[in-house]
């Protein structure tokens, strides 16, 4: 054989090998993420609140207590967090919020909320419905997208 298909053999080895570790690996952290889901769920209580604000920051500039910075690992601290700043009853809150309704939270409007210790997951309108955020920016790729298939319907090629 020559050098090269010996190292085509090698790289492709290791490639297969790389992805059954990724395989194996993303089974058990599916497996965690699922319990943690239960966990939070157990916890859960419905609780009424005046959303002051909301935004994305860091976790060492949420405010949070010192006690859960300290159980937070250390890639998780530099990265940054849906952050909501809200009012249950009289003591001003900060709260880690569920990045896929962070979008909808109105600001300013009082809701009852979802809770699970200092972690948000839903939230619903108390006075009427929750609105909806500004409609999101299409990027161009999707863009690109929308026109493709716009085409590909339009002349019959996928069906």
């Amino acid at each position: 054989m020559s050098k090269g298909t010996i190292i085509l053999l090698v790289i492709l080895a290791i490639l297969i090998i790389g992805i059954i570790v990724l395989y194996f690996v993303g089974k058990r952290l599916q497996k965690k993420q699922a319990e943690q889901q239960e966990q939070i769920a157990a916890a859960a209580q419905s609780v009424p609140m005046l959303i002051i604000d909301k935004k994305k920051m860091k976790l060492k500039d949420a405010g949070l207590p010192a006690a859960i910075m300290a159980q937070m690992p250390k890639l998780m601290r530099r990265s940054k967090v849906p952050v909501v700043k809200a009012k249950i009853g009289p003591k001003i809150t900060v709260l880690i919020c569920d990045a896929a309704i962070f979008d909808s939270i109105p600001l300013k409007k009082e809701v009852k909320a979802t809770v699970s210790g200092l972690y948000l997951t839903s939230v619903k309108g108390l006075h009427g419905s929750v609105s909806q955020g500004a409609p999101v920016k299409k990027g161009f790729r999707s863009k690109l997208k929308a026109r493709y298939s716009e085409l590909k319907s339009k002349t019959g090629q996928g069906k």
